[in-house]
Formats: C-alpha cells, structure tokens, sequence
C-alpha cells in the first residue's frame, strides 16, 4: 500500500507544502514515493531525493508538464498512480485543481484536505467550516486525497532519504485528447 506524493515545484526547489504532504504520507506508509512533473526540473528532484522518509522519485520532465495544468497533470498521475494505494497532493489550488480530476479518472471518491491520519483508510478532515472534525474511512482500493499542510510538520531535507532511490521516468508522449460526447 505505497503513498505517491505529488510535489509542487517551481522546477528549481520544491514548494514547502509538499514537506508537509511526505510527513501526512509516512503517517499511512513507510514506502513513500514522490513525483516530480515538469520541465527542467531535475534540481526539484534531486531535493526531494533528500526529503527524509522519501524512498523513491519519479521524475515526468517534459514541456508539457512546465505550468503543471490540471489536465495534463491529471492525465500523469492517474497513469502512475495506478499501483499505488494512496495518492496524495497539497490542499493548495494546483492540488484541489488536478486531484478532483485524477479521482473521476480512477473512479474513487475524492478525500479533501486532511488533517490526521488514523490509520491507512481511516484520515480526518475539517467540517463545517472547521468547526467540527470528521473522521472519513474509505474502501476505495486507491485513497486520493488533499492534505492540509499547516496540519503536519515539514519533512526534514537533511539529505538522509530512507533509501535514496531515484528513478527517472520521462514521459515523453503528449496528453491525449478526449472527445467529449454530451
């Protein structure tokens, strides 16, 4: 049941949310996998090799992934995500943006922004204007959600990854096009 953590990047550094997505992550699972999705992005994957806890990268690079659309991010994630039992994203506007989508792709319900982790399918989220705290349990074979990351510590970036595997998936065909029939 391994994690697959979206990180938002700028295609230098990492975003600081994404810190925060690896610790909500190593709460469901110890085999943390990061994905990078840009264009000339390798320095954001060699920093998130670093992240603590992060067990592997994978690294999508090609132009068009460079301004990290929903719909051709969507497309990716949904591809890779597929063998993996978690799917997580920041609650920022690029994770509430393409995750919604990737979980229509997969037919699963969408998680959003969670706040603790009870166990692998069983997270907490705000509701009610965050008045009250709701405990969510999903049978979903594939568990995808936002993460509210003022609710998790940031990962350490000490340069000591768990197993410090990176491996280097190009992407390298366009997204597909769908027709839509109303």
């Amino acid at each position: 049941m391994s994690v697959l953590v979206y990180a938002e990047h700028d295609n230098a550094t990492l975003k600081a949310a994404t810190l925060n997505v690896v610790t909500a992550a190593l709460a469901i699972d110890s085999d943390v996998t990061v994905l990078i999705a840009g264009s000339g992005c390798g320095a954001a994957a060699e920093e998130a090799a670093k992240v603590a806890g992060v067990t592997k990268v994978l690294v999508a690079d090609n132009a068009a992934y460079e301004h990290q659309l929903a719909e051709n991010i969507a497309e990716l994630v949904v591809e890779l995500g597929k063998d993996f039992g978690h799917i997580l994203a920041p609650a920022t506007t690029t994770g509430k943006n393409f995750l919604p989508r990737v979980a229509a792709l997969l037919d699963t319900q969408m998680i959003s922004e969670i706040t603790g982790v009870e166990g692998s399918d069983t997270f907490l989220r705000p509701i009610y204007a965050g008045n009250a705290i709701a405990t969510i349990k999903s049978a979903d074979a594939i568990k995808v959600m936002t993460v509210r990351g003022t609710a998790f510590d940031a990962a350490a970036t000490d340069g000591c990854s768990a197993a410090g595997e990176s491996v280097f998936y190009n992407h390298q065909t366009q997204p597909t096009k769908r027709k839509v029939e109303m």
